[in-house]
């Protein structure tokens, strides 16, 4: 059985108390944030009530850590494409079917169980005991690039750039006929359609709910009846190219949710067993959260799209 762990020291400056602390302990500002509102953090005896009160430097505290918790997903020994990693975090190449986390019905299998194996357990445990280290996501049916963090303070960072939409993410999608014009950007906002709550719609302008959400598309490649395109968000939200390009008539090829394929194409996609949206994470970019270098990652094209790609290149000639 682990046992419960202190930390002591005094703050080096006045304060909320929250972020000194964080300083003074080496924990992130979240796990602080946790540890007060448990009752875990006291200062000069007394237990600290708010994670915004105010310390005067020199003030000497004491934080009870608890035993850590085993994780509810197990570790798998599950093969990943790790395109980077470090002390703080992991980047990896998702395969096309692979759910990101455990939920109902994906018990274990996931990217989380792989990566508990991979990282031999160490992950920011900031996203929960079925969610570790878990900063973004990409679809099951979406192939490509995810960052994971294996760090508080590579989570903590991590989640700020998404939150500002500093991120720089780049899809490549084949999609169902040619974008007209060639190039531009889709703005319409997105919530929970009202027919169906499993998927996401565009709404009004000027609905009160939903979120702002902007893609930025061109085309690379006219092929026959559709198009390869290339979209850079702008904001990231829930399934956003696959509504957003079905929004302007042009939705992936063989998404199952917002299809609609030309009749022409059906049989290219039949022949190729190509049962999923034609969607690939290519490009992911930020700083990185600890070390504050710049960092660009690629991951070329999977297998089925260089196939689709190819086929559909072949019936335009």
């Amino acid at each position: 059985m682990a046992e419960e762990q202190t930390i002591t020291g005094s703050v080096a400056q006045a304060g909320r108390a929250d972020k000194v602390l964080a300083e003074a302990s080496g924990l992130s500002r979240a796990r602080v944030q946790a540890l007060i509102a448990e009752g875990r953090a006291a200062v000069a005896g007394s237990a600290l009530a708010s994670p915004s009160a105010r310390l005067a430097a020199g003030s000497a505290f004491v934080i009870a850590l608890p035993p850590p918790a085993p994780l509810a997903a197990i570790a798998q020994d599950i093969p990943l494409v790790v395109v980077h990693e470090d002390a703080d975090l992991i980047v990896v190449d998702k395969p096309a079917g692979f759910v990101v986390h455990p939920a109902a019905g994906n018990a274990d299998g996931t990217l989380v169980n792989a990566l508990l194996h991979h990282c031999r357990g160490r992950l920011s445990g900031i996203g929960g005991v079925a969610r570790p280290g878990i900063v973004h996501r990409i679809d099951k049916d979406t192939s490509g690039l995810l960052v994971v963090a294996k760090s508080d303070a590579a989570h903590e960072g991590l989640a700020r750039q998404f939150a500002d939409h500093s991120i720089a993410r780049t899809y490549l999608a084949v999609t169902a006929g040619h974008p007209r014009p060639a190039a531009g950007t889709i703005t319409a906002r997105l919530g929970r359609s009202d027919r169906d709550r499993k998927k996401m719609a565009v709404l009004a302008d000027d609905a009160a709910r939903g979120k702002h959400a902007v893609t930025h598309y061109r085309t690379l490649e006219a092929l026959a009846s559709a198009a390869l395109v290339e979209c850079r968000l702008e904001t990231g939200r829930t399934h956003q190219v696959r509504v957003h390009l079905a929004h302007i008539g042009h939705p992936l090829l063989g998404d199952p949710v917002y299809r609609r394929t030309p009749a022409a194409l059906k049989p290219v996609l039949a022949r190729l067993g190509f049962a999923r949206q034609a969607l690939h994470a290519a490009s992911l970019g930020f700083v990185h959260p600890v070390t504050g270098e710049p960092l660009l990652f690629e991951a070329p094209l999977p297998a089925d799209m260089r196939e689709l790609i190819d086929e559909t290149s072949r019936s335009n000639r």
